[in-house]
């Protein structure tokens, strides 16, 4: 065993574990540093995990959790050993979220850690309005915005910035994020109907989706009045009085009527005078011949 696999193993204390990994490499090809570390890590959750960074180590610690570290290599935090505590962990925090929501007045909560592409479709989507500024925020902000432009200024072509300024940089940041990220109003009677859904960002933030109504829930759509009413007995015209058919008689058909007397002798003239019009033509039609 060399010396770069000696300090790999003593990224995880328990005995057995290397002992196993040991016998698993010892007479393949598979024995270099990184890949005994990954083989002792791979029951863990690493610390960069979404899941940790959303309990976060010190809750996961004070749970009675362990935290694998490597002595030798940047091990971005290290490893949690005990998964099924994280995920109880980010379980509760998920639930005691969805609490929180649930006192909106939402009808439904959806909770996970993460939710499938296109969870949303079929649903409408409802839209709040973000609260406006206090006139202390909106002074609050203008003077953070301030100090931060100066100082960014002030330090433009450092090559580095020194530790206190970097610091109050990135509080004056999350200040104006806290400020900015002011919640929604939503419509009351949107609320009581709607439903949202609550999970973990691949960051390790809680992510919430509000305002979704399922076709189920949609108010009923009444149909539009016509302008004119049947009733059973006949029809009603726009002004409320009774038509005189009656909409369940059918009219009477009554067939082809005579024609009068002095129409028809006037279409026989009209005849008559046709028939010489042929004769003429025919007779001129000989003499050209």
């Amino acid at each position: 065993m060399t010396l770069d696999q000696l300090m790999a193993f003593t990224v995880n204390p328990d005995h057995e574990r290397q002992a196993q990994v040991w016998e698993a490499i010892k007479d393949s090809y598979s024995t270099q540093p990184y890949q005994i570390r990954r083989m002792l890590t791979e029951d863990a959750v690493q610390a960069s995990d979404k899941r940790a960074q959303f309990i976060g180590i010190d809750a996961y610690v004070e749970a009675g959790g362990t935290v694998m570290r490597d002595l030798f290599e940047s091990d971005d935090g290290g490893w949690l050993e005990n998964i099924g505590l994280v995920d109880m962990l980010v379980t509760e925090k998920l639930n005691e979220e969805a609490e929180v929501l649930r006192a909106e007045g939402w009808k439904w909560i959806e909770v996970g850690l993460d939710f499938p592409y296109g969870h949303t479709y079929g649903l409408r989507r409802v839209f709040g309005e973000q609260e406006p500024l206090t006139d202390e925020q909106e002074d609050s902000r203008e003077a953070l915005q301030a100090e931060l432009d100066k100082l960014e200024a002030e330090y433009a072509d450092a090559p580095e910035l020194p530790d206190e300024i970097d610091a109050r940089l990135g509080e004056i940041e999350t200040a104006i994020d806290a400020i900015d990220d002011r919640p929604m109003v939503y419509d009351a009677e949107d609320v009581p109907r709607a439903g949202a859904f609550l999970s973990v960002s691949p960051g390790g933030n809680l992510h919430v989706e509000r305002g979704f109504v399922r076709p189920e829930d949609e108010l009923p759509v009444e149909p539009e009045a016509d302008e004119t009413e049947t009733s059973g007995t006949g029809e009603t015209e726009s002004d409320g009085s009774q038509s005189a058919n009656p909409a369940n008689e059918p009219e009477e058909d009554e067939g082809l009527k005579p024609i009068p007397d002095r129409l028809e002798r006037w279409l026989g003239k009209i005849g008559q005078r046709a028939e010489w019009i042929v004769c003429l033509k025919a007779a001129r039609m000989a003499e050209i011949r």
